[in-house]
């Protein structure tokens, strides 16, 4: 019972970070260097990922500033970035490559909100599978002899107030990007 329980808090806690992950590549109007984590650069044949060919950085809140360790490598930068599909047009001065973040309209804001929400719903839905799965376990272990009739009910509370938790925890993850999207 003990496992199960520990198992469910993993894969909730492997969820949510998979949900912040995400929600860093939602460009909201700053700069932020997790727009690029996805970015892969085609290095020499091998596609590799830009943080581990340059230094991103954030001069100011608009601009994110890369500065490759190779400087051969600005033009597979530039070129990858384009392929990235950011919605950002990179512009090289031959030593770095910086990416000025327009200003979001208030339609955008609106569309992105949106988006954020799509993607706390499907950690949400992800999250209550995990909560059969667990749940499906706890019966198992009833049918086998493992568990009584009292310790299943007990255990399947736990598992519920566990979802709970990491529901509002969504949420607020959430509630925070939305937050920052409608920011001017």
């Amino acid at each position: 019972m003990a496992d199960i329980k520990k198992t469910l808090e993993e894969k909730i806690a492997k969820t949510e970070q998979v949900l912040k992950e995400e929600l860093n590549t939602v460009r909201a109007g700053r700069a932020n260097p997790a727009l690029l984590d996805k970015v892969m650069v085609e290095y020499y044949g091998t596609p590799t990922p830009l943080k581990s060919l340059a230094n991103v950085s954030t001069p100011d809140p608009r601009t994110l500033m890369i500065s490759p360790f190779d400087a051969k490598s600005i033009g597979d930068i530039e070129k990858a970035i384009n392929i990235a599909n950011i919605g950002i047009n990179p512009t090289n001065d031959g030593k770095c490559v910086r990416l000025v973040i327009p200003p979001v309209t208030e339609e955008r804001r609106k569309e992105l909100t949106k988006t954020v929400k799509k993607m706390g719903e499907d950690a949400k839905v992800a999250v209550r599978n995990i909560r059969r799965d667990a749940n499906d376990d706890l019966k198992k272990q009833e049918k086998g002899g493992e568990l009584t009739e009292d310790d299943l009910k007990k255990a399947l509370d736990d598992v519920q107030k566990t979802t709970d938790k990491a529901m509002k925890d969504i949420d607020a993850i959430c509630g925070q990007k939305e937050k920052e999207i409608m920011e001017v």
